[in-house]
């Protein structure tokens, strides 16, 4: 077993993301590549985004600190800490609206 502090880790990207000229940082929590299920740690300063993607499998968004804007097509949703936000199975953005660390969950389809 293998313990991690989501809080920890949140404080510490948030602190890379502000010294980044991105204004963006992120750690893999759990799998990679070579798994199904992949857990990332994201942080993004104000006013810096996640340009729109696709999604590659089911996937959630989990915000612990700040508050973030998920955009998919003309639908937005808005997330603060304490909110798990499903994310579409289309093409999407983030964008944080204060400084935000949130912990992406995909499961990989195929």
């Amino acid at each position: 077993m293998e313990k991690s502090s989501l809080t920890a880790l949140a404080r510490q990207q948030l602190k890379l993301a502000a010294e980044a000229s991105s204004g963006r940082s992120a750690t893999t929590v759990y799998g990679g590549h070579e798994k199904v299920l992949r857990q990332t740690m994201i942080a993004l300063a104000v006013g810096n985004r996640l340009e729109e993607h696709d999604n590659p499998g089911e996937a959630t968004l989990h915000v612990l600190v700040g508050r973030v804007q998920l955009t998919s097509g003309e639908h937005t949703w808005e997330g603060s800490p304490g909110d798990l936000l499903i994310i579409p199975q289309a093409r999407h953005a983030v964008e944080a609206l204060e400084d935000s660390a949130f912990l992406l969950t995909v499961a990989k389809v195929g």
